[in-house]
């Protein structure tokens, strides 16, 4: 799984737009930390350090240890507004955990043992329709990424949930069906599916212009 990120905090005192601005200024973020069975706990963080975790790119999927008021609290982010033009963080939520929480998180995918491929070997193509899964996971075992086996999967053959082996602590928060992850296609049969998508989409932008 990813590793805690640690985010010192500080309580915040004064609530509404003015203060949140104020500690913009002072390169703050304002932050809520809720759930639990508690009160929502008002906090800012510095920007600087939330931008670097933001950075590493399993921010989202990350415990955060939040040191806040002399405790330390275990949460997991669950949004963070961005400004519309400069794309600064604004403003971020956290679910606070307990040990033996469960939560929904999104994983990426990614592909092993491509050169076991068959069909990858005579030039398919690798059509992933999902690039995460949605999982339900324990909240001290969230995976970083869910590795996939494509060994032995020939042109025309689909890979789905099914077949891909979870993390203990983990599992598909689908489960009415058995979705398609990705499948191997023949290069001509990707252009055809990509022409045929466009086509579409080139067909519903006309009927548009003609109303």
């Amino acid at each position: 799984m990813s590793d805690a990120l640690n985010l010192p905090a500080e309580l915040r005192e004064r609530a509404g737009k003015g203060a949140s601005r104020a500690l913009r200024r002072e390169g703050r973020v304002p932050a809520v930390i809720y759930g639990g069975k508690e009160e929502p706990t008002p906090i800012h963080v510095e920007e600087k350090l939330l931008v670097q975790q933001l950075g590493t790119g399993h921010f989202m999927n990350s415990i955060v240890m939040i040191e806040v008021g002399g405790k330390t609290l275990r949460t997991l982010p669950k949004d963070v507004s961005l400004h519309p033009v400069s794309d600064r963080p604004v403003h971020v939520d956290f679910l606070r955990l307990s040990k033996d929480a469960k939560i929904d998180v999104s994983v990426p995918v990614i592909f092993v043992n491509e050169e076991k491929s068959p069909g990858l070997k005579k030039g398919g193509v690798l059509n992933v329709v999902r690039h995460e899964l949605e999982l339900v996971c324990d909240a001290d075992k969230i995976p970083g990424e869910i590795a996939i086996d494509v060994t032995g999967y020939d042109v025309g053959d689909s890979i789905h949930i099914s077949a891909v082996t979870l993390p203990a602590g983990s599992e598909s928060a689908i489960t009415d069906r058995d979705f398609t992850i990705a499948t191997v296609v023949a290069p001509s049969a990707l252009k055809r599916a990509e022409g045929a998508a466009a086509d579409a989409a080139d067909a519903a932008a006309e009927a548009e212009e003609g109303e």
